[in-house]
């Protein structure tokens, strides 16, 4: 079996270095370390931690499988509890330890890399985006009030998500998750009121 190039070591590795100790945390010998890779190849890939870093984010949009929220072959409050439901697993896997990298850089590194902000907005407004297309398609199927405005609920569960998020890091449990998916799904994402004959 081919060994990975060292570039793919690199981003696996800082990937989980990032995760697990932050950005400003980790210095490119940790990540070179966790790679198993001389420190001297970094800069064979990469011109700096902050392009690595861009990398990563990128690549991280892609594992939030945001592309099955426009499945329409499946119902699309059971795609958005699904998507919010794989969100919520993997934490767990992790022990509520890790977080949403995008959340995570938000919160260390936007006031301090514009670069960085942008590709962190870039992920936010993709995510968002995705998670309207399915609030839309629930106005058309009948299953959420159509008073409902796709975009700034899309906005509203995104941000609620990256609070629970940061609440269930602090606390160690998935309790704001439950709260989460109690408010989001019995209460806000539910059919108007109709007329009765």
């Amino acid at each position: 079996m081919a060994r990975r190039s060292m570039r793919e070591e690199i981003v696996n590795a800082a990937a989980d270095v990032f995760h697990t100790h932050g950005y400003n945390a980790a210095g490119v010998k940790d990540i070179t370390e966790a790679a198993g890779v001389p420190k001297g190849s970094f800069y064979n890939h990469f011109e700096s931690k902050e392009a690595l870093a861009l990398t990563i984010l990128e690549l991280y949009g892609e594992t939030r499988r945001l592309d099955e929220l426009s499945d329409r072959s499946v119902e699309p409050l059971v795609r958005l509890r699904a998507h919010f439901e794989f969100l919520r697993d993997e934490q767990e896997q992790y022990g509520f330890t890790r977080g949403c990298l995008l959340g995570n850089f938000g919160a260390e590194v936007a006031d301090h890399s514009t670069a960085l902000r942008c590709r962190i907005c870039e992920g936010f407004d993709q995510w968002s985006r995705a998670l309207a297309g399915a609030l839309r398609d629930a106005i058309t199927t009948g299953d959420i009030d159509s008073t409902v405005d796709p975009d700034t609920t899309a906005v509203f569960l995104l941000s609620a998500w990256e609070g629970a998020l940061v609440a269930a890091r602090s606390s160690r449990s998935a309790t704001p998750f439950d709260a989460f998916f109690s408010l989001v799904f019995d209460r806000l994402l539910v059919p108007g009121l109709r007329e009765t004959t």
